[in-house]
């Protein structure tokens, strides 16, 4: 038997200290600390190999650090079952693909099907335990993330976009404190970005107790009810905190190993490269 975890909102959603992971022998993330408030908003930004994922899956707690302490929820990785843990983390990810053909493989996979499986967290719909309430909280939660029309529609023909916007829903089904959003928008076009996007916004609005996580290579992906940001670089933490604060051209330069100039319009982030 699985002790249920009721979430510790008293303290802080997640806080990393002194973390590390090494993997043959190479550090993939290095004396690593970080704290997210409850309510707070995050975007995780840095170059390829910088060590955001792994971060990421530490603080989703898909894995366990090789170093230093991780809590989350109010409970300390290493002395909790990840299993029950994660019933109360939210995960939409690039890498779900292997979810994404599990579901469309299985018979009769609509857009509902595949968000009544996150109140079981399981690739395959497990009948028996979804009652009225569930049927009905995946109805609502299509309609919140602008899905409704999908509904009865197999996720197999569903574009890249709407499953985007599924992948949101189904990551809610089992309403998390947190939701972790591992580059959410690879692989879309313009319009089906700036839906999931705008999709993600609203979430501040209408739950406002719901703390978020975003990893994204780029800035126009970032929502503008972002509240805090971090820079990795090297596998390290390089800069965390307000927003305004830590994006900014010359941190951004520094991150990324060359003159970036940062402009925002509307509370939306963009970024080019300067000639040298």
């Amino acid at each position: 038997m699985i002790d249920e975890i009721v979430p510790d909102r008293t303290g802080a959603a997640v806080d990393l200290a002194g973390v590390g992971v090494r993997v043959s022998g190479r550090w993939l993330l290095a004396e690593v600390d970080w704290r997210v408030e409850y309510g707070q908003h995050w975007v995780i930004l840095g170059p390829n190999g910088a060590g955001k994922t792994t971060m990421l899956s530490i603080a989703a707690s898909v894995r366990h650090p090789t170093a230093g302490n991780a809590t989350v929820l109010g409970r300390r990785l290493g002395r909790v079952d990840l299993r029950e843990l994660r019933r109360h983390i939210g995960l939409v990810a690039a890498s779900q693909g292997l979810v994404d053909e599990a579901l469309m493989e299985e018979e009769g996979a609509t857009a509902h099907t595949v968000v009544l499986t996150g109140h079981t967290g399981t690739a395959a719909p497990l009948w028996d335990r979804y009652g009225p309430a569930e049927h009905d909280r995946a109805h609502r939660l299509l309609a919140e993330l602008g899905c409704k029309d999908l509904t009865e529609r197999p996720f197999a023909v569903c574009s890249q976009g709407e499953r985007a916007r599924i992948r949101v829903a189904r990551a809610l089904m089992a309403d998390p404190a947190i939701v972790f959003l591992d580059e959410p928008s690879a692989g879309l076009d313009l319009p089906a970005r700036e839906d999931l996007i705008l999709a993600v916004e609203d979430l501040a609005t209408t739950r406002p107790g719901l703390t978020t996580v975003t990893v994204t290579h780029h800035l126009e992906e970032v929502p503008a009810t972002t509240t805090h940001a971090l820079l990795m670089r090297d596998s390290r933490i390089m800069a965390a905190g307000p927003v305004d604060r830590i994006l900014t051209g010359d941190n951004l330069s520094a991150c990324f190993g060359r003159p970036l100039r940062l402009d925002r319009l509307d509370g939306r982030w963009s970024v080019r490269a300067l000639r040298v």
